[in-house]
């Protein structure tokens, strides 16, 4: 599978027809969300964007911020299973407020989430190598798959910081310690 730190948002898929989703595969997501700058990465189990229906594993490192977004145009529902580590999931109202805070987490008794249409959303990771498997239908539109909120920081924005410690804030109301900040070099950062 190829890989650029820099510039890739995601791997190539498997080449089989049929893909083993076992801890190989993991682990390469894993290792690659280290070592990106994003502290995340897609591992596409379809084999084209065009695909009918999207299947992937996100592997998401603590600090990884998702600009909150819905899937409006098309409509396009989501699903989520948490594979390995543990998220905080969020659902927010048109306007920017917390409507809904869940932790989801592999082996709990809440370890997948599934979203309609339209509803704005985001997560961020509890733990360090967390690994989602995600569903939803393709084609896959880099214009049209996420509708961002305005409401809410872009990704690489200088407001990024301070609104990722604020999702972060609502953790201790679960019984979750905030996880440290870790570099994309995989060393804690200052």
């Amino acid at each position: 599978m190829s890989y650029n730190p820099i510039t890739v948002n995601a791997l190539d898929a498997p080449p089989s027809t049929t893909t083993i989703i076992g801890t190989n595969l993991i682990e390469q997501a894993v290792e690659a969300s280290r070592r990106s700058s994003r502290k995340r990465i897609i591992l596409p189990l379809h084999k084209r964007p065009d695909s009918s229906l999207h299947r992937m594993l996100n592997a998401i490192q603590p600090y990884s911020y998702i600009q909150p977004h819905r899937h409006l145009h098309p409509p396009k529902a989501e699903s989520i299973i948490i594979l390995q580590g543990a998220i905080l999931s969020f659902v927010f109202s048109a306007t920017g407020e917390v409507q809904e805070v869940q932790v989801i987490a592999a082996g709990s008794s809440s370890f997948g989430i599934d979203s309609e249409p339209g509803i704005f959303h985001t997560f961020v990771s509890l733990q360090e190598d967390t690994v989602l498997f995600e569903v939803k239908p393709g084609p896959y539109e880099p214009g049209s798959d996420k509708d961002f909120a305005v409401w809410a920081p872009r990704e690489n924005s200088p407001d990024a910081k301070g609104y990722i410690a604020s999702l972060y804030s609502f953790a201790d109301r679960f019984g979750w310690k905030i996880p440290k900040q870790v570099a994309s070099s995989g060393e804690p950062s200052l």
